[in-house]
């Protein structure tokens, strides 16, 4: 089967870099608005008597737990912002990285609202031990939001339990995707237990009109850019589905189109979430990476059949209307800062490079895709096609792992020589590269470490991992 696609449009020299550094003054700033705010509430406790409480063992108790349960507002709200798919975030920090410090801020502030939590029941028990669980429920049923507050804390524990990466590993996505969608809920119940006893909440009207922009910028964000955008995208573009092509190894390509797509403003190897509406099972979204570059005209996207959503896939038909949320990620142009790229990635983690390789600009030899697979590459005659019109050069890392830690498949050179002689010897300026890496999240971290090795700062590596 034969598509016509119109060129892509080519990633723009000129602004080489710009673009990277903008978005490092993003995440600077980003970072120094977080440490400010919790900076502000320490000394807001602090000037309003939290201090002083300090000299006695039951206030000294309550007083921290009041801190405690400061810090992990913030945090709590920080973490609905990173996730909120803000673009300005979303571009600065991507996916990945957004992910790391979601779950890092995320058990940071439920740590701190557990120890919230006890400290302030032990020091309304006058630092009684024994007396705990008596002030627990007293604590519950007479002071006003506490139920609801209790009933936040069961949800906010229920999403933690199921992040955890042993528990994770046995939901499909879609159940923790549901059950991470409790986080909301969990947040949302506390505000009106800090509203109704929360002395730091309303002790001033700065204090007041701190919290409340805090709490309205997350619930803006949310509303805005995780319901309203994608709802208003889908409305607009009505995406469909055109065809749906079999690529081997348990891999299908779909190719969509719509109305003003290039208003999109989408680019190679970025991702978006699908719903496909088929019936059952169409408010699952699913993360897929466009396997072409963005043609104005149509887009595509390629799935391996993964065993869960994905397993529907190949049984689309033509004009199945799509709902679609982004586009997000930064392994795109966007992150470029070399005029040399290397890109490697491992099995139906090729897709965003393949797209990629189609849209960077570059002389021969300056984009260069290693291409990790166990038995049949995807996309081989595409590539074929890219190495001899654009200069790609491709280098095929086929067969098993070559040794336990090893990211490499065992056609990837002469045995007993390691991972980090090897890409060298493959590509011997990696060091003087930008890198762009897609694959499970193992062997990604694998791929990192050679990196390391190999003398390529980190700032320079781009990644994005899936599970399979």
């Amino acid at each position: 089967m034969t598509i016509v696609r119109d060129a892509p449009a080519p990633a723009l020299r000129p602004a080489l870099g710009v673009t990277a550094r903008r978005d490092r003054w993003v995440r600077s700033g980003a970072e120094v608005l977080l440490v400010a705010a919790l900076t502000l509430v320490t000394w807001w406790w602090g000037t309003g008597g939290g201090l002083t409480d300090l000299g006695g063992w039951a206030s000294g108790l309550t007083s921290v737990g009041r801190l405690t349960g400061l810090l992990a507002s913030v945090l709590l709200l920080a973490q609905v912002v990173l996730m909120a798919r803000v673009p300005v975030l979303e571009r600065a920090f991507g996916q990945d990285r957004l992910a790391v410090l979601h779950r890092l801020v995320g058990f940071t502030s439920f740590t701190a609202m557990l120890a919230h939590i006890g400290l302030v029941i032990w020091g309304y028990a006058a630092g009684d031990l024994a007396r705990m669980p008596g002030e627990a429920w007293d604590l519950t049923v007479d002071y006003p939001g506490m139920l609801l507050a209790v009933a936040g804390t069961a949800c906010l524990v229920m999403v933690v339990v199921t992040s955890i990466r042993a528990a994770r590993a046995r939901l499909r996505y879609e159940s923790w995707h549901l059950l991470h969608l409790y986080a909301y809920l969990g947040v949302g119940l506390a505000l009106p237990h800090q509203l109704w006893t929360g002395q730091d909440f309303l002790a001033s009207t700065a204090r007041t009109v701190f919290w409340w922009s805090l709490w309205a910028l997350a619930v803006a964000s949310v509303l805005l850019w995780r319901v309203g955008v994608p709802a208003w995208r889908s409305a607009r573009h009505r995406l469909v589905v055109t065809s749906v092509v079999p690529e081997g190894g348990s891999c299908v390509s779909v190719y969509l189109t719509g109305r003003h797509l290039d208003g999109l403003r989408t680019h190679a190897g970025q991702f978006f979430t699908w719903r496909f509406l088929t019936g059952t099972g169409w408010t699952r979204g699913h993360p897929y990476s466009l396997s072409a570059a963005p043609d104005r005209r149509s887009l595509r996207i390629t799935v391996k059949d993964l065993g869960d959503g994905s397993a529907a896939v190949p049984g689309l038909r033509p004009g199945t209307r799509v709902l679609l949320e982004g586009p997000y990620g930064r392994l795109s142009a966007r992150a470029r800062t070399r005029d040399k790229v290397a890109l490697i990635g491992a099995g139906v983690g090729v897709t965003p490079l393949r797209a990629l390789a189609e849209q960077l600009d570059g002389g021969p030899g300056d984009v260069t895709l290693l291409h990790r697979f166990t038995t049949q590459p995807l996309f081989a005659g595409e590539l074929a096609v890219l190495a001899r019109e654009r200069g790609l050069e491709v280098v095929p890392l086929p067969g098993r792992r070559r040794a336990p830690g090893s990211w490499l498949g065992e056609g990837a050179g002469p045995h007993g020589v390691d991972d980090l002689a090897v890409l060298r010897t493959r590509v011997p300026d990696i060091a003087d590269r930008d890198v762009y890496v897609c694959g499970p999240a193992p062997w990604t971290q694998l791929v990192e470490t050679t990196l390391a090795a190999a003398g390529t700062p980190a700032e320079r590596v781009h990644t994005e991992t899936f599970r399979w």
